[in-house]
């Protein structure tokens, strides 16, 4: 017999929960029971057929403290059912990645009828969220109990209930007994080994998966450049005629590490499935806002707002807001510069050991003050590109990651640029860079996990503390669970983290061949890193909902564009030193025009490469153009800029997927064409 959804039943009394609901504490009984049997309706009749019932039955409510908190769960064929409709990918008996269908479902590894273990719970969680979240109004006009809510067909009534305050929070619930496992083996016990990746995915799914898993590749791919740095360190970083060699190294290895970990992310989110997912249609955004009518696209009927509008928004007041916020931050800068002049004449005219220190206290201040800034830009970029009124979320956080690094970026290596090439003081810039590194890493520590973490220990003693001296009969596991995780932060997803990676990954990319133990610093700090992150994601914030991910997205080309900038800064490094000012002992203008010249070829070749406008024969081209480019160096800065071409023949010649990766997923095209074929050949025969 075939199992459809409308042979499901959704009352079972008892079921094990995945999802949290709460209310604000006035909303009215007729607003509960609607939004109750929207949600356990058939899905014939609009409904999203899930289970769904109160925290608190009729007799705990007179025990304990009612919060207007609802469970949400699901039995597990419509799981199944709800793993078709979402397009989760998994790993066939023939270990082939296909998408799960219920009616092959046997055809799937580890799939038995009586098994609830072949979908994660943080699919299940998806899964939940995706039905909930397409809840979409039919012929209501507004929510019951609330005529100022209004509704049209086709919107999204979760979101409505949100952006209306009637629905405060949706989260999913942690697995005590799953978590206690995975803190076991992930950070609880300190020591120098892999993280449990695939155990990461299944619990928070794959897009901190992902994060994790770079943040362990960047970390391990940092201790060559931490190891090579710590010799140069101690016996030759004052001669600045040898860091030459050290920053010709850091070109080759800032490609090498970006080309290698694409290949390991085809892998892993190939083995997860979410490298053949088919990409789901994106709906608006729920802060999007319009005037109603009809999207020529789905034919529904849905706020639309003029993009012309949109770009007025973005170029009259977005961007001079940005601009202006940069000139800020190029002022406070120059009051740094002040500062450092103010505590070196104070030096030089006492010479005491008191003075020496306070030689670092502008760059500490300034540093401080950096983080500061940071901080507040990002609540403001945050409120600009909500009112640019983005009608998709991709669009949003891809405008709201392009002001952030903008702006991240200036604040934190202007100073650097400045020093390096407009002061040439290459003393003050390893003590700047070493004082920036090191305070940002400190203050990240402390305010990301280190003080949610202590604030989160003192709320979770209250609540208990709460609980026990109710002294109910009843038990209390699940409410004191889901009043403790209601009230934990909210995790606002990896934006934060890559940031963070994204600016150690500049300063040391870019100046490390003047402080040579960047990399070291950046090494040990991400060992706490990855135990501190670990730490928040499990104790601190609330679970996050699983999203699936087949990339680290719009960070891999933040990451590439770090990279062609510490060519442009390595290079004129290079250019700068003793060897180099040697070949033109009298004109410093024809060594700046042939440094920008290779520059600017490199960089239009990497871009070229990174869009794809460059052809084939062009990429034979560019080393044999380079080549030309370094004649005018002489010979020994031949074998410097070689090592520049290798760089961009490395970027060409390394492939972004594996080839047993590229031959699956030829293999499933293959396969896909052979079906729709079939299914075509099918209907004619049936017309005819």
């Amino acid at each position: 017999m075939r199992v459809t959804l409308s042979t499901l039943d959704t009352c079972e009394s008892s079921f094990t929960p995945l999802v949290v609901i709460e209310l604000a504490q006035d909303v009215k009984d007729e607003t509960k029971e609607w939004l109750k049997n929207r949600i356990i309706a058939k899905k014939k009749d609009g409904g999203a057929q899930l289970l769904f019932r109160p925290l608190l039955n009729k007799y705990e409510k007179e025990t304990l403290e009612n919060q207007n908190l609802y469970l949400v769960g699901a039995s597990n064929v419509r799981l199944l059912l709800g793993a078709e409709a979402v397009g989760l990918v998994k790993e066939c008996t023939d270990a082939a990645m296909r998408a799960f269908t219920y009616g092959t479902r046997h055809n799937f590894k580890g799939f038995h009828d009586n098994n609830n273990d072949f979908l994660t719970m943080a699919e299940c969680q998806f899964i939940i969220k995706h039905e909930l979240e397409n809840l979409r109004a039919r012929d209501e006009k507004m929510i019951p109990g609330y005529p100022q809510a209004k509704l049209y067909p086709g919107k999204s009534l979760m979101r409505r209930l949100l952006t209306s305050g009637i629905v405060t929070q949706v989260f999913p619930l942690h697995d005590p007994e799953a978590l206690k496992k995975l803190e076991d083996t992930w950070y609880t016990r300190f020591a120098l080994k892999y993280q449990p990746i695939d155990s990461i995915r299944s619990y928070f799914g794959e897009t901190i998966a992902l994060y994790f898993g770079f943040l362990e590749y960047f970390t391990f791919a940092l201790i060559p450049m931490a190891i090579i740095g710590l010799p140069y360190y101690l016996f030759v970083w004052e001669d600045y005629d040898k860091y030459v060699i050290f920053a010709s190294f850091n070109l080759i290895w800032s490609t090498v590490i970006l080309e290698v970990w694409k290949r390991g992310c085809a892998n892993m989110t190939y083995r997860w499935g979410t490298l053949v997912m088919k990409r789901q249609f994106e709906e608006p955004r729920p802060g999007f806002h319009g005037v109603l009518g009809i999207n020529s696209v789905t034919g529904r009927e849905e706020p639309l707002y003029s993009s012309y509008k949109r770009q007025l928004r973005i170029y009259l007041v977005s961007l001079p807001f940005v601009c202006l916020c940069l000139y800020f931050s190029l002022y406070v800068m120059m009051i740094y510069f002040d500062m450092e002049d103010w505590a070196l004449s104070l030096h030089e005219d006492s010479g005491s050991e008191w003075t020496s220190l306070l030689l670092y206290v502008p760059s500490i201040v300034y540093a401080v003050v950096i983080e500061i800034m940071n901080r507040l830009y990002r609540y403001a970029a945050e409120f600009l590109t909500s009112w640019e009124n983005h009608r998709l979320e991709s669009a949003y956080q891809n405008h709201l990651v392009l002001k952030v690094l903008v702006f991240n970026f200036l604040n934190c290596f202007a100073s650097l640029f400045y020093i390096a090439f407009v002061l040439k003081d290459m003393k003050l810039l390893r003590q700047s860079l070493a004082t920036l590194l090191i305070t940002s890493q400190i203050l990240n520590q402390v305010v990301e996990s280190l003080l949610p973490y202590w604030l989160q220990r003192k709320y979770c003693a209250r609540v208990k503390r709460k609980v026990q001296a109710l002294k109910s009969d009843v038990d209390t596991t699940l409410y004191e669970q889901v009043l403790l995780e209601k009230e934990m932060g909210t995790y606002l997803g990896t934006f934060d983290d890559y940031l963070e990676l994204f600016l150690q990954f500049g300063y040391v990319s870019l100046f490390s061949c003047v402080y040579p133990l960047a990399a070291a610093f950046a090494v040990l700090n991400n060992f706490t890193e990855v135990n501190s992150d670990a730490l928040k994601m499990c104790r601190v914030f609330k679970r996050p909902f699983a999203e699936p991910s087949a990339s680290i997205g719009v960070w891999q080309l933040a990451f590439e564009t770090m990279s062609v900038i510490s060519v442009v800064t390595n290079c004129a490094l290079i250019g700068m030193s003793p060897q180099v000012n040697a070949v033109f002992p009298e004109s410093k203008t024809d060594l700046v025009l042939i440094v920008v010249a290779v520059e600017g070829l490199l960089i239009c070749a990497e871009i070229g490469r990174s869009s794809g406008t460059l052809t084939s024969s062009d990429h034979d081209a560019i080393p044999v153009l380079v080549a030309k480019a370094q004649v005018s160096w002489g010979r020994q800065q031949i074998d410097k800029h070689a090592l520049l071409a290798l760089k961009f023949i490395l970027a060409f010649a390394i492939p972004d997927k594996p080839r047993h990766i590229q031959q699956k997923l030829a293999r499933l095209e293959f396969e896909s064409l052979e079906a729709l074929k079939q299914q075509v050949y099918e209907e004619v025969r049936c017309k005819s």
